[in-house]
């Protein structure tokens, strides 16, 4: 993957939201892999080999009137983005009991201390909606307890999962750069009971879960919940993250037509993190 060729379009919205969400929503349909929310909107990542010059055609959010949004786009080689991440790549740690670091910082003395290496993949800790989901999961119980990582990312979430006793676990992403950057960190933490899975919730089929962590987007969620919810167990635990406060009402409207109760709510930066019990 060393050779991996990647277009970087930089977007400046303004106003920012809800257009950088619609704006990634949209992309990643599109085919681009990767995305980083900035100051000024968002940086967006796609294979060179998935490109094309008409790729942006069919992003309907460029022809808002309601958002001004301008963009550059530039080649970059797999080796200059990691050496980017490694100088801006800081360790963080969640409740004084999980640490998210890379290979090349120093052990923290935490109960759980994982060590992750994104490259182009989501899910470092730093983004508000997995620091949320990590403090879902240090809250609860996961011994014995069968766990689905939908929209895995980098695996951090399953991977703590497994730390806190779940076993079975599947951990799936359909972006081919998280599958196997998550089977590369699921080995690193030397984790033995998750299975790294290619594809969306279309391969789910007949399996059934004690717990599901869903952190993905709000258009993703929507559209999958009954999948997720036909897999859960009686009495089993929903996560759901990946979007902003003002989305609460919709994705809980849907979750309560699929007979899930509300328990929990954590709010970080307007991003927030619901749990449901079936």
């Amino acid at each position: 993957m060393s050779n991996t060729i990647y277009l970087g379009y930089y977007f400046k919205v303004e106003p920012q939201q809800p257009a950088v969400e619609i704006l990634i929503a949209e992309l990643g349909y599109a085919g681009f892999e990767s995305f980083v929310e900035t100051e000024e909107g968002v940086t967006a990542y796609i294979q060179k080999e998935e490109w094309n010059q008409s790729i942006l055609e069919d992003i309907q959010i460029l022809n808002s009137d309601e958002f001004e949004i301008s963009f550059t786009f530039e080649e970059i080689e797999q080796t200059n983005w990691n050496a980017e991440w490694e100088k801006n790549f800081n360790p963080i740690v969640v409740d004084d009991a999980c640490a998210v670091r890379a290979p090349f910082h120093e052990k923290f003395s935490v109960e759980y201390d994982i060590v992750i290496e994104p490259k182009m993949s989501f899910g470092t800790g730093h983004h508000e909606t997995t620091h949320m989901m990590i403090q879902h999961i240090l809250k609860n119980d996961f011994k014995d307890k069968s766990v689905l990582d939908m929209g895995c990312g980098t695996g951090v979430l399953a991977i703590l999962a497994e730390k806190k006793g779940a076993k079975p676990i599947d951990a799936i992403d359909y972006d081919n750069w998280c599958y196997l950057n998550s089977l590369e960190n699921v080995e690193r933490n030397n984790c033995e009971r998750i299975t790294v899975i290619e594809g969306d919730a279309s391969v789910l089929g007949k399996n059934n879960y004690d717990v599901i962590i869903a952190n993905i987007n709000r258009n993703i969620l929507l559209q999958d919940m009954a999948t997720y919810v036909s897999c859960l167990n009686k009495g089993g635990l929903l996560f759901l993250s990946g979007f902003y406060k003002e989305d609460i009402p919709v994705i809980q409207e849907t979750c309560e037509k699929l007979m899930l109760k509300f328990r929990e709510k954590l709010e970080r930066n307007n991003w927030v993190a619901l749990k449901f019990i079936n």
